[in-house]
């Protein structure tokens, strides 16, 4: 039986230390780190999830601002507004909730946010100072959240990620490649896999570390875990009777991975946690 990541218990220790390291800039520096949020429509899981984000702002003692547009909000006014934020000296960090709905184009507007204050680290020139580190102390202040929760939670198994298999099952720029990347400099030996990779299967049993985020429902079974393995199931998916579930088929991969995490209550609070880290991070930056 593997043992249950608890990333709700790993997300609060760092939001506690964070906490604490907020009290100390405010202090010393007389600075408090500043997040801002820009929501723009209607959609309610989008909705939540800001909301969320400025809980956890207020708790570690973060200033927050949430700022709703309408869904036919010109790409012009958007663009303004971050420009706005980017001159703005009490906010850190710039957050623009994905997606954005259409004919918004996103990565237009992302490249307009100042690289010193993408806290997603979305930016092209963030994504690519990550893709061209080699190692771990060359990566750049921001890394996108969720990827480096995952690694967070590896770590708080007490795995060695150097020199191991590691297999990250999807390849979007917002977990799959950065979830790579970070593996990579971590030294592990790293097989990105995808909708369309041939014998899945054999590739995910050769992994001593998955990593699962292709957004499809339990596509990860029991049999395709090399027993003993570190499975972190970034996958949240909603089933016609309301219940989440992952990109892994929790009930059965239990019984044979070394550790794993649930859906809900893996992943997701890391994703928090981390994008409250690097405002920190942005904050102290700024302070010099």
């Amino acid at each position: 039986m593997a043992m249950i990541i608890d990333g709700k218990a790993v997300a609060q220790r760092i939001r506690d230390g964070l906490k604490a390291e907020v009290a100390k800039l405010q202090k010393e520096r007389g600075i408090t780190p500043g997040l801002a949020a820009v929501l723009v429509g209607e959609n309610p899981a989008s909705k939540v999830y800001v909301n969320m984000k400025a809980k956890a702002c207020e708790e570690a003692g973060i200033y927050s601002e949430k700022i709703y547009l309408p869904a036919d909000t010109p790409q012009e006014r958007l663009v303004n507004l971050v420009h706005e934020l980017n001159q703005n000296k009490k906010i850190h960090g710039i957050l623009i909730q994905l997606p954005l709905p259409p004919p918004l184009d996103e990565h237009t507007v992302l490249q307009e946010v100042d690289p010193d204050k993408d806290v997603d680290g979305f930016h092209p020139v963030n994504l690519g100072k990550l893709l061209s580190a080699k190692f771990w102390n060359e990566l750049p202040p921001f890394v996108p959240c969720t990827p480096a929760g995952c690694i967070k939670l590896i770590e708080s198994t007490g795995t060695e990620i150097e020199g191991v298999n590691a297999v990250v099952v999807g390849r979007s720029v917002i977990v799959g490649k950065p979830a790579a990347m970070l593996l990579l400099a971590k030294q592990a030996t790293v097989t990105v896999a995808h909708s369309r990779t041939k014998n899945l299967k054999e590739i995910c049993r050769q992994a001593d570390i998955l990593v699962v985020a292709a957004g499809k429902a339990r596509l990860v079974t029991a049999g395709m875990i090399k027993p003993g393995a570190v499975v972190i199931d970034v996958g949240v998916n909603r089933m016609s009777d309301g219940k989440l579930v992952g990109d892994v088929d929790f009930e059965a991969a239990k019984e044979v991975a070394g550790s794993i995490t649930p859906v809900p209550g893996g992943v997701g609070p890391m994703t928090i946690a981390m994008l409250l880290s690097n405002t920190v991070a942005s904050a102290k930056r700024s302070a010099g």
